[in-house]
Parts: C-alpha cells; structure tokens; sequence
C-alpha cells in the first residue's frame, strides 16, 4: 500500500515520524464515456487557446485568479518555503474527550503508521490515549490545505481522522416543523428499536447493487436482455401507529 502522505506527530519534544494511508478502496463499478454514434472512448485534453496547443503537466502552473483575467503564479518551490517546521509535522494542538468531537465534522480516515524506530513512542502515545479515552485535536498542511486532524486511537493503531472547520459546514435547512409526539407513539418506537438491536457486524453487509451491476454487465456481455427486478413500492396509507404496530409484529416474526 503506498503512503498518502508522510510526516510526523510532533507534540512537546515528542518527535514521532509516521506515514498515513488511506483506510479504504474503490471497489465500484466505473464506467468510460463513449461517443453515442462510434463508441469511441471521449478524451480530453487540456489545450490552451493562446498557444494553439496541448499542454503536457509540466508545462502546467497554478494561478491565482485576483482580477478578472488576471493570475498571479506559485510555483510549488514557493508554496514549500511558506510551510514552517510546524506545518510540516502532525502537530498536536491540545488533547480531548472522544465525545466531544460530533461525528458531522469528520471528513476523511487514514491509518497513521509509526517509521522504523519510531515504534515505541507510537506505542506509548496510542495506549496512553486509550487510557484516558482521550483524542488529540492536530493540525498539519496537506498539499496546499492546512488540514485539521484528529488522532484516534484504536485497538490495532491510531486511525487520523480530518475535520471540516466550522465554515465549511452547511446549516440544517429549516424544515423542522413544531411536531407533537404522544407517549404510546414513543413507547412504540423504543419498543420497535428494542426489537431490531443487536450487535453490529460490518462483515455481515455487502454492496447489493454493486453485484447486481455486475451480473446486469455480464449478461449484455453474453448478449442477453437485462431482465428488470421488482421495483414496485407500497401505495396503501396507514396511519403512523398502525405502522409502528405491524413493523414491529414483523420484526418480532423475522418477516421486516
């Protein structure tokens, strides 16, 4: 597995160099984009209309668009002499409470791996924060991001979590209407809940749709129709309660 990024969790004179990768895969179906009338695969290029030319990567720069038409260029030398020491480490900023972090600000997971030597140290951070069932609020620069991250133990190793800050999330829309709720309603509710708890098992889950896409390709492949699956949905209205009392009649029968 290829390291996402490397760097190191600097917290005091603690100096731990460690490697982040990328917790999961892309394991769906992709599809190209081809031309309706020839199937050709579509291309793009990236062409700039002043030289009249394809532009490889190397011939490529960023710009920063401050008046209209109008760029200033970093090139990406400029952008590593701004970084300091710190923006170069995994710099922990304070500790934290495991719950007082709400699950919306997490962004992106990445396995923080200690380097060779470094394991000891690691070792000592991660179980030190289990104890204590605490987190490391942590902030470091990625690309040209400064990126704010929190370290999370786990049993295995310490999973790096990044945040959104607070103006990169968006306000609930306000559609919450001021909704009356009756005890036999609740006490149904908690009592379907009750019914359907048990031990979550991520193994026991599998991408349904994913495999059916795949059968529906082999089957076009071997020249067959696609033969559609029930896609129907129920059009009686009952009434919530009546609902509520049948889900969990099914659920108790193993049916729901």
């Amino acid at each position: 597995m290829a390291v996402a990024h490397k760097s190191a969790i600097s917290v005091g004179l603690l100096y731990i160099p460690v490697g982040l990768y990328k917790t999961t895969r892309d394991i769906s179906v992709s599809f190209n984009q081809l031309c309706k009338d020839s199937h050709e695969r579509v291309r793009y290029k990236k062409y700039c209309p002043s030289c009249n030319k394809e532009v490889t990567n190397d011939e490529i720069v960023k710009g920063y668009e401050f008046e209209k038409g109008r760029y200033v260029t970093i090139g990406e030398e400029e952008l590593e002499k701004i970084k300091t020491k710190k923006d170069k480490t995994i710099h922990i900023e304070h500790f934290a409470k495991m719950s007082d972090v709400d699950s919306i600000y997490y962004e992106k997971n990445y396995y923080v791996v200690p380097e060779k030597g470094a394991e000891k140290a690691f070792e000592l951070l991660r179980q030190a924060m289990m104890f204590q069932e605490e987190i490391a609020i942590a902030k470091t620069v990625i690309g040209t991001k400064e990126q704010l991250l929190v370290l999370y133990p786990n049993k295995n190793t310490i999973i790096a979590k990044t945040l959104f800050y607070q103006e990169e999330i968006q306000e609930i829309p306000n559609t919450q209407l001021n909704i009356q709720i009756n005890e036999p309603e609740l006490e149904m509710a908690k009592t379907l809940i009750s019914t359907m708890t048990e031990k979550f098992d991520i193994a026991k889950y599998r991408d349904e749709y994913q495999q059916r896409l795949k059968e529906a390709i082999e089957t076009k492949i071997k020249g067959q129709n696609i033969v559609s699956v029930d896609t129907s949905a129920p059009s009686n209205v009952i009434d919530l309660m009546e609902a509520l009392k049948k889900t969990v009649e099914m659920t108790k029968k193993g049916t729901a």
